[in-house]
């Protein structure tokens, strides 16, 4: 079974040796996860996450406890940041819990690590997935330090509309706080005003967008 997922998730599995792969898939386990638990929490090397089912949210945390999304992971996304062994040039710690129920492939980090180091090809197709990430986490950084709020809110409801394919986003005020690292006093402000303007419905099940165009217009 993991071979199969790995032969079309990793460009790197024909180039590497069969015994390379084998132990690859001995240290490899599918890991069934409640929503609300936590995978990884700061500099562990849980190993690298891929998402079969379900969502995870990955944040980094204050010490007084504020936290931010960095980004969210969702089915057929990997996490390589999660696995501190394989990337020691990177002391990025973030945390990782499970949104929903989810269903994830994890390959054991120090296994992952030890076949990395014979095989370039691995090593580089880890800091390119790190990289793609921190593009992720910059983006994000720009949106909090540069954009208004009303910008911010637009950009998540616009974009997690095409996610899903659906104008219908079940999400909580809260859910929504944390993934645009803003209060949920400040969001629930924000979409009441959107409301008024006929942009969207608010409702105990979520937010429904109501007008997709002038929606796209405030995230120009």
């Amino acid at each position: 079974m993991f071979e199969e997922i790995y032969s079309g998730l990793f460009p790197f599995w024909d180039k590497i040796s069969a015994a390379d792969r084998e132990y690859i898939c001995e240290n490899s386990s599918i890991r069934a996860f409640e929503k609300g638990t936590n995978l990884h929490n700061g500099s562990e090397c849980s190993g690298v996450i891929f998402v079969r089912s379900g969502s995870l949210r990955v944040y980094i945390m204050s010490e007084d406890g504020k936290d931010i999304t960095l980004y969210r992971l969702h089915k057929g996304d990997m996490c390589m940041l999660s696995a501190s062994c394989v990337l020691q040039s990177i002391t990025f710690e973030v945390i990782i819990d499970a949104e929903e129920d989810s269903e994830c492939c994890i390959i054991s980090g120090p296994a992952f690590k030890q076949v990395s180091e014979r095989n370039p090809e691995i090593r580089i197709f880890s800091l390119e997935t790190a990289v793609s990430r921190f593009s992720d986490v910059m983006w994000v950084m720009q949106q909090i330090l540069f954009m208004s709020m009303d910008k911010r809110l637009a950009i998540f409801l616009h974009d997690e509309a095409i996610r899903i394919d659906s104008d219908n986003i079940q999400l909580s005020q809260e859910q929504i706080a944390k993934y645009i690292g803003s209060a949920r006093e400040v969001v629930s402000r924000m979409l009441k005003y959107f409301a008024n303007e006929g942009i969207v419905e608010v409702s105990r099940r979520g937010v429904r967008i109501l007008d997709r165009k002038r929606l796209r217009k405030l995230t120009i």
